[in-house]
C-alpha cells in the first residue's frame, strides 16, 4: 500500500519520481481499510526536505500510511516559505484541541544542541507534547535533539556537549538482536551522525525503563527503546539523504565556520568526490520495523489508543 499525501506537497511528486507509492485523498478514500495515522511533527528549519525524508522511509512500507504534519504553535520558521506551512502543518494546539489520536508519531531534531532545553523557546509546550503522546499516540518516535529531549523529559537524563561536533558515518552494532525493530539488520553497518551532543551509556544504563538496541564504539549510544512510554529514541540520522552531511559541510565552509571532513562519507575522504549513500537499506529496515510493530500492535478502535502505558506487546 501506497503512503498518503496531499498531490500538491513537495514530497508528493518527488517520491513519485522515485518510485515511492504515494497516493491522493480520492485514491485512498476508495481503499476500505483503516490506514494507519502517522504525524510528523517538524522541528527542523528545512521543513520540506525533512518532510520529504520521513515519508520516503515510511511510505516504503506495504501498508496506507496517512502522514499528518505537525508544528509548534507560536515558533515560526525562517526557512520555509509561510504558504507552505500554512497548507500543510497544523499547530500543535489545534492537533490538541480536536482531542484525535495517531498511531504514531515522529518527533525530528532541531539545531539548538547548544541551549539548555528549558531554554528553548517553545520548550513548555514541547513537553506538553511529549505528555499529550500518552493519551493520544500508541508509539512515538524521537529523532536526534528531538529523542534527547524525550529521554530528559522523562527521566531526567541529561545531554552532554562533545569536545567535538561527531559528524560523518560510524560504523554500529546490533546490541538487541531480538528485537522487533532490528529484524534483518546486519552486525555491523553504518549510520549519519551530526550533533554535538551525546546520551552517555552509562546514564542511561542506570534506567530500567531504558533498553539500548543500536550503539558505536566511537559515538556512543544510538537507538533507545522505552517501552514505559512506548516510544524509541533515535540520536543519529537514518533518514539523511545522499547529500545532507555534504550540504551542512559545504554550508559550513561556505560560512569560515571551523568543520572537519566529515568521517567516513566521501570516497577517500575527498569532499570533491560524490558520497555514497551506505545506510539507505537499514534505513527502511529500522522505520519499516517501526510501522510494521505500530500496525501489528495498534488498536483498531483508534478511541483505544493511550489507555495502555506500559509494555504494549505483554
Amino acid at each position: 500500500m501506497p503512503i498518503k499525501l496531499p498531490s500538491t506537497l513537495p514530497a508528493f511528486s518527488i517520491l513519485r519520481r522515485e518510485g515511492v507509492q504515494v497516493m491522493g485523498q480520492q485514491a485512498a478514500d476508495r481503499q476500505d481499510i483503516r490506514p494507519l495515522r502517522i504525524g510528523l511533527l517538524n522541528l527542523m528549519p528545512k521543513k520540506i526536505q525533512t518532510e520529504t525524508q520521513f515519508a520516503r522511509l515510511i511510505g516504503a512500507s506495504p501498508l496506507q500510511v496517512e502522514l499528518s504534519l505537525i508544528r509548534m504553535t507560536d515558533h515560526e520558521t525562517k526557512n520555509t516559505a509561510a504558504e507552505h506551512m500554512e497548507e500543510f502543518y497544523r499547530p500543535f494546539a489545534e492537533v490538541a484541541a480536536t482531542g484525535e489520536k495517531f498511531d504514531g508519531l515522529i518527533i525530528t531534531g532541531a539545531p539548538i544542541e547548544h541551549l539548555p532545553f528549558e531554554a528553548v523557546t517553545y520548550w513548555d509546550e514541547l513537553q506538553q507534547v511529549f505528555d499529550w503522546t500518552q493519551g493520544h499516540v500508541h508509539s512515538t518516535f524521537g529523532v536526534c535533539w528531538g529523542g534527547m529531549a524525550m529521554i530528559n523529559h522523562f527521566y531526567g537524563v541529561e545531554k552532554h556537549m562533545l569536545r567535538a561536533k561527531a559528524f560523518g558515518c560510524f560504523r554500529h552494532k546490533v546490541c538487541e538482536p531480538a528485537s522487533p525493530y532490528l529484524r534483518g539488520f546486519s552486525d555491523d553497518f553504518i549510520i549519519p551522525v551530526s550533533r554535538w551532543t551525546e546520551m552517555k551509556q552509562a546514564e542511561i544504563d542506570a534506567v530500567p525503563q531504558l533498553v539500548t538496541l543500536l550503539a558505536s564504539d566511537e559515538v556512543g549510544p544510538c537507538l533507545v527503546e522505552d517501552r514505559a512510554h512506548r516510544a524509541l529514541y533515535i540520536f543519529n540520522h537514518f533518514e539523511y539523504d545522499s547529500d545532507t552531511l555534504k550540504q551542512e559541510y559545504d554550508r559550513d565552509v561556505s560560512a569560515g565556520t571551523a568543520i572537519n571532513v566529515p568521517v567516513n562519507y566521501y570516497p577517500k575522504d575527498d569532499p570533491a568526490r560524490a558520497p555514497l549513500n551506505r545506510w539507505r537499506s537499514h534505513a527502511h529496515l529500522l522505520y519499516g520495523n517501526w510501522v510494521s510493530e505500530v500496525y501489528q500492535t495498534t488498536p483498531f478502535d483508534m478511541a483505544e489508543i493511550g489507555q495502555r502505558v506500559t509494555d504494549w506487546r505483554t
